[in-house]
């Protein structure tokens, strides 16, 4: 076994652990660190296959942006374990239904062997002059040739994925403390200020006004 396929086998054995940790792990914030570590592991062998650009791509976009920021958005959020753990019983029959239909559809996917009856014209054309084009250049000629409009459909579904998420967002809490703009604006000087005149007093000495009260409780139990 050379060197190559020794790191093929570790960077899949620690790919393979750090997905099964991102859906085992009770702590979020730990099943986003594995998934930072599975996507690490994925640039790897990227890496090993001669992909320089989508390895530095996963690494930058989804490491150094996209996870970075799940990791603070889920360490800020207050999030109540207990009350999620709930519904868990409930829910995993459609779960368990659910992944039992991916994992066939991909079992089926790998018994076929991928054929492929008829290559595309411009994957033709890149792997004929694969020698004198960059892997960049390549991997551009086919995203905007060939698999254009699976592009264009994947970046439909990503705008509409984050006008969801600015929507979900943006609703109006019950424990928000913002207040209107349009009553700040109409408030008046005298709703937020009261001057209140007292009398100097000395060090020392209690306020007229206590003195006072205290004399009329005097008064109230002489009287009784």
């Amino acid at each position: 076994m050379d060197v190559k396929t020794g790191f093929f086998y570790l960077f899949s054995v620690v790919l393979l652990f750090a997905a099964f940790r991102v859906v085992t792990a009770r702590n979020p914030v730990h099943a986003v660190l594995f998934l930072m570590l599975a996507f690490s592991q994925a640039s790897g062998l990227w890496l090993l296959l001669q992909a320089e650009f989508l390895a530095m791509v996963l690494v930058l976009v989804y490491l150094g942006a996209v996870m970075v920021l799940f990791l603070f958005v889920v360490m800020m959020l207050d999030i109540n374990l207990d009350t999620l753990r709930e519904g868990f019983w409930k829910h995993f029959p459609l779960a368990a239904t659910l992944g039992a239909l991916v994992a066939l559809e991909m079992a089926a996917v790998l018994m076929s062997g991928f054929r492929i009856s008829e290559a595309p014209k411009a994957a033709l054309e890149v792997g004929q002059l694969a020698p004198q084009v960059p892997n960049t250049k390549a991997l551009g000629i086919l995203l905007y040739t060939e698999y254009l409009m699976p592009i264009q459909v994947a970046a439909a579904i990503l705008l509409v994925a984050m006008i969801a998420a600015i929507a979900l967002t943006l609703r109006q809490r019950k424990d928000s403390k913002a207040i209107s703009a349009s009553e700040q604006v109409h408030v008046r000087a005298g709703d937020r200020l009261v001057v209140v005149k007292m009398d100097v007093v000395k060090l020392g000495e209690a306020p007229k006004s206590a003195e006072a009260g205290a004399e009329v409780d005097a008064s109230k139990e002489t009287k009784q």
